[in-house]
């Protein structure tokens, strides 16, 4: 019995939020991780890095195979792999065993771009634009819940239950994939270009590995310098290697085209915008009010509740992208999505004393996010022909990732210099600062947004 759209749709929407929550849960439980496991600040940061690090390396890689031998197929695939990483992290010992869980688990991105290469494939064209915004909308819709969930059992239950949750939505994604979501046809030819997915893998390595560990070794080091070196060298390889291969992961003249260029800048701006978020409102919130006034002094739960209105805003926002697209053109939901973007971090950049300057505020960020992430899959799927649909859409979500890990270091950079260093109230000022580059990241997107116009690509790939 074939399935329906809101079958499809409904199977990659659990699939995307179950890896979304997972994404976030742990950062409120950091510190009692560090605590429990009896490791260091440092150690308890790679929770978070070797997760970003395998995402980047694993993501186009496995875009690329679900081109080649079948989205769902090598959906399935991913997510047995996370519920194995899952399990293993609910049951780990120590902190090492946790980071090898992780890195198991950063597989699971994939299945962002591999969602939206399924609706691509498996909708009618008019359906396409409002799925394709859900499930955007989802992602950071299931990214802010997990901060809510991730207190809530942190405080509550153990640590542990963070990974059991993850392993149940692993299992429920898995088994409501193989249902539903039907098989569809290999839309790629040619063979996997082992050389270029090993480059991209070792040069994002390289960068993200500088990005995460330049503020403890110092960002003129030796080896954080030497790492930026590298990545660059292994990125001018690739696109040497990918010039001469008729299969190649990368189409280099696709990259360079100034329309897929500027989505991808638009990810990597929005990536950034978003973790000057994530890192900020928590932690005014959760701080105690200083000599300043900044912190209300709130717990895990409610300093994450403070981001759900602005997290709830995404999906019906993902949602109206089709229909904004229709009215005017598919340039426009992006521009209008870094414009909310920009006017909610200007207004809590002058005013965030209040817990209704939060929940408002950060509302309209939300709203702008959502337009945002519903027209990237969007614009990504009017540049590219459907054999590279999962590949493209995977390289745009590294670039989203490369922005957060840039826009998570440049926030602590800033807490750091406004806090001197010491364990002392972080002033209003830094706070101030962080909202202003949220506001200033936004307006660069704006500018970028009229560059990523629709361009229809027929040749092969």
């Amino acid at each position: 019995m074939p399935t329906s759209p809101r079958q499809i749709v409904t199977a990659l929407v659990t699939t995307v939020f179950g890896y979304s929550l997972m994404q976030t849960v742990v950062v409120p439980a950091l510190g009692l991780l560090t605590r429990e496991l009896r490791t260091t600040p440092a150690w308890s940061a790679w929770i978070l890095s070797a997760f970003l690090l395998s995402s980047a390396v694993l993501t186009p890689l496995l875009g690329r195979l679900g081109d080649l031998y079948g989205k769902r197929r090598v959906m399935v695939g991913v997510l047995a792999a996370y519920a194995v990483g899952m399990a293993g992290a609910a049951l780990a010992q120590d902190i090492a065993q946790l980071i090898a869980a992780r890195v198991v688990q950063g597989a699971a991105l994939a299945v962002v771009p591999l969602s939206m290469a399924i609706l691509r494939e498996a909708l009618p064209r008019q359906r396409l634009a409002s799925a394709m915004g859900l499930v955007s909308g989802i992602v950071g819709a299931g990214a802010g819940a997990g901060l809510v969930v991730g207190g809530l059992l942190a405080d509550r239950l153990s640590w542990r239950y963070l990974f059991v949750l993850g392993a149940l939505l692993a299992l429920i994604s898995l088994g409501m994939v193989a249902r539903w979501v039907p098989r569809g046809e290999r839309a790629a030819s040619g063979g996997l270009d082992v050389p270029g997915s090993l480059l991209l893998g070792l040069s994002l390595v390289a960068v993200l590995l500088a990005l995460t560990q330049g503020p403890s070794w110092g960002w003129s080091s030796a080896p954080v310098l030497g790492l930026f070196a590298l990545g660059a060298l292994l990125a001018a390889a690739l696109l040497v290697l990918e010039r001469r291969r008729s299969d190649a992961l990368i189409d280099v003249a696709e990259l360079t085209d100034r329309p897929m260029l500027a989505t991808h800048l638009a990810a990597l701006l929005f990536g950034a915008g978003s973790y000057f978020f994530y890192v900020a409102i928590p932690l005014f919130a959760q701080q105690q009010p200083g000599p300043d006034g900044a912190g209300f002094g709130a717990s895990v739960t409610v300093a994450g509740l403070l981001m759900l209105p602005g997290m709830l805003a995404i999906i019906p926002a993902g949602m109206a992208v089709g229909r904004i697209s229709e009215a005017f053109s598919s340039r426009w939901p992006l521009a209008i999505g870094f414009l909310a973007m920009a006017a909610g971090s200007a207004l809590i950049a002058m005013a965030h004393g209040a817990y209704w300057h939060h929940l408002v505020f950060y509302g309209m960020v939300g709203t702008g996010s959502g337009l945002v992430m519903g027209a990237l899959p969007k614009l990504i799927a009017d540049i590219v022909p459907p054999a590279r649909t999962g590949t493209a859409n995977g390289l745009n979500n590294i670039a989203r990732t490369v922005g957060g890990v840039v826009g998570s270091q440049l926030a602590a950079a800033v807490i750091a210099s406004g806090s001197g260093g010491r364990a002392v109230a972080v002033p209003d000022s830094a706070f101030t600062i962080l909202f202003w580059l949220a506001g200033g990241v936004a307006v660069l997107g704006v500018a970028v947004s009229p560059y990523a116009v629709r361009v229809l690509r027929t040749v092969p790939a």
